[in-house]
């Protein structure tokens, strides 16, 4: 009986001795990154008519760009938006410029935004991607929301011929 009892007194105390903690310093950093992928510009071209009386054919949509995204919030914070809007204050006349972003696929994971309807852009920004929060899409093509960008006329009376016009789409990520 005496020699169970020191055993076991002996136990707790061998066992105190292998016991140790030490205190791990956790450091998340917000992050807010976004690109658009892969890099380089495209062309839109509408086609004219080979028939009098008909409209002009629209350019087939491009959907080669892809939005990345990295993403961490603060505890509480808000959500994150993805806006849109053409650079400067040159519009084409007589075209609208379409924009839409399809929901995220690819290798990403956390909270991906939500894309919104087709936007027609103007120079006011308009969110295209909403409620981001701790996420990331995975990087390059076939990665995070692939954009259509399309032309359409939008009024024929104020249609001018254009030659090489260049515009830039401004893409912001924001609370």
């Amino acid at each position: 009986m005496i020699l169970k009892r020191f055993l076991l007194l002996a136990s707790f105390i061998f066992s105190g001795v292998l016991y140790s903690q030490a205190n791990v310093t956790l450091t998340l950093p917000v992050v807010t990154l976004m690109d658009i992928e892969p890099a380089g510009s495209i062309t839109l071209k509408f086609t004219a008519p080979t028939e009098a009386g008909n409209p002009l054919t629209n350019p087939t949509p491009d959907t080669s760009k892809w939005i990345n995204y990295t993403s961490a919030i603060t505890s509480g914070g808000l959500t994150r938006r993805i806006t849109a809007a053409v650079n400067g204050t040159t519009l084409i006349p007589g075209v609208n410029i379409r924009l839409q972003a399809a929901a995220a696929s690819g290798a990403g994971g956390g909270t991906l935004g939500t894309p919104s309807a087709q936007v027609t852009l103007t120079n006011t920004p308009i969110t295209i991607i909403s409620g981001i929060g701790g996420a990331y899409t995975g990087n390059g093509t076939n990665n995070g929301h692939r954009l259509s960008i399309s032309l359409t006329p939008s009024t024929y009376a104020n249609l001018q011929a254009q030659t090489n016009t260049t515009l830039t789409i401004v893409y912001t990520i924001t609370e």
